[in-house]
């Protein structure tokens, strides 16, 4: 069975998307923090790893920029998730009965809205969203609900009480696929990730971005980052889509000679939000 990391525990939204990519057929390998994503690859205890790179509502998870090229692990593919956030409780029990609820704070910020019609519920920070779940369940809390997944209260049989309380329905992260055993072939590549940095010359940025539109190449995303230790130069992360490989490959040709430490990250498959 294959073995993905993930970040966070088991029923997190990390877990969701990689059942998207992977299958429901696969074991989890769980992870603290981001940096252990890479440590557990690198270290062989997964096969793969999952990573989320960035969400339609907070922005990009701007150090997992720099752990990409810290650890030059090559992004093999992607998948966008909606996160729907759900209050869920042991079974038995309504939101009237619920006098606390645990979650990450970044589900709490999300939910806040929701809970303003129950004011005598409490909300109350915690590491993870699945893990607040996992708790409720192997300690029996009554009276405590969790803000977390679906799958998660699925995993730890728990029922939901009210699903999708998040403010922002359209809300997606996107989640990238760092797995070397992955083979992408050629003709599905409509995708491919890079970084570079940009010597101090007038207009440089402005000549690179014309090739690529010279090209026909749809930037999707531009993320910029100081480079520690040398004042006001920056990495710049580009997300590129396109409909012919061999255009996207002269463009790169040609924007050699103006950029410095060009880093190519990743060549795959686009997701669509409807798969």
């Amino acid at each position: 069975m294959t073995k993905i990391a993930i970040q966070g525990v088991h029923g997190c939204f990390h877990e969701q998307a990689a059942r998207l990519f992977y299958g429901n057929e696969i074991d989890v390998c769980e992870c603290l923090n981001f940096e252990d994503l890479f440590t557990n690859l690198n270290a062989g205890q997964a096969d793969g790893a999952i990573m989320a790179i960035e969400n339609t509502v907070a922005g990009g998870l701007l150090p997992n920029y720099s752990l990409l090229r810290k650890y030059g692990r090559k992004i093999k593919g992607e998948v966008f998730i909606r996160i729907q956030q759900n209050l869920m409780a042991l079974p038995g029990q309504r939101i009237e009965d619920i006098t606390e609820v645990h979650s990450h704070y970044m589900a709490i910020a999300q939910t806040r809205e929701f809970f303003k019609q129950y004011p005598h519920i409490r909300l109350v920070e915690s590491e993870d969203t699945a893990k607040s779940a996992a708790d409720i369940a192997v300690t029996h809390q009554m009276k405590t609900g969790a803000i977390a997944s679906s799958l998660a209260a699925e995993l730890f049989g728990l029922e939901i009480l009210q699903r999708e309380i998040e403010t922002h329905k359209q809300n997606y992260t996107r989640f990238l696929i760092l797995d070397e055993h992955i083979q992408v072939n050629e003709k599905d590549i409509d995708k491919a990730s890079i970084c570079f940095t940009l010597p101090h010359k007038t207009g440089r940025l402005s000549q690179v971005l014309s090739i690529f539109s010279f090209y026909d190449l749809n930037l999707t995303k531009i993320q910029s980052l100081p480079i520690p230790g040398k004042e006001w130069q920056y990495f710049f992360y580009v997300d590129l889509k396109f409909d012919h490989y061999e255009r996207y490959r002269e463009a790169i040709a040609a924007v050699h000679p103006l950029v410095e430490d060009m880093t190519e990250m990743g060549e795959y498959k686009s997701f669509s939000v409807s798969q």
